[in-house]
């Protein structure tokens, strides 16, 4: 009997990758994303994404206060995934924060035996995630592809990757 996967490609967004906070990393890990994703649609997993959302209040947010860097506001150009990465039955899940409980929630309800991620930023959204699903689905294994993942820093990825291992998330 075949496991009920699950792919979470977490704000593969343009102002992500080479928009306003894209970074080096987000951009070098593009050809991975793309070749799991379509190893997980051939293997008929269930492949989903988030979209950071913000609106024009932004700057009024405990993270705009914090991050003052306008992005992935909602329908501009940089909200928008990266081209080629979604298929159009493939839902999304916005996000006015790191973390998104509505997809905590959707994975508790659809009784998924593993949940994979992919994404950005693993030390913000990769991680918060991950962590919602270990609180909604104590006994989901959990597992982040490292080599899918880019942090804000190369350093703080690393940080990331062991935090979630002690918080029992395998890495692959």
């Amino acid at each position: 009997m075949s496991q009920k996967k699950l792919l979470i490609v977490v704000d593969m967004q343009k102002d992500f990758v080479d928009g306003a906070l894209g970074t080096k990393e987000a951009r070098d890990i593009l050809p991975s994303v793309f070749r799991r994703i379509g190893e997980a649609r051939a293997a008929n997993e269930t492949v989903v994404f988030t979209r950071d959302t913000h609106g024009k209040d932004y700057f009024e947010t405990q993270e705009g206060k914090r991050l003052p860097v306008a992005h992935c506001r909602k329908e501009s150009a940089g909200w928008q995934l990266v081209d080629g990465l979604r298929a159009a039955d493939e839902r999304i899940f916005d996000k006015p924060a790191f973390g998104s409980v509505a997809l905590a929630e959707f994975v508790q309800k659809e009784g998924f035996e593993c949940a994979e991620l992919i994404g950005v930023c693993t030390d913000i959204c990769v991680i918060s995630n991950a962590l919602l699903l270990k609180a909604f689905c104590p006994e989901l294994r959990v597992c982040v592809r490292a080599d899918c993942c880019a942090g804000v820093t190369p350093n703080s990825h690393e940080i990331a990757l062991n935090a979630m291992r002690a918080c029992q998330v395998d890495i692959l």
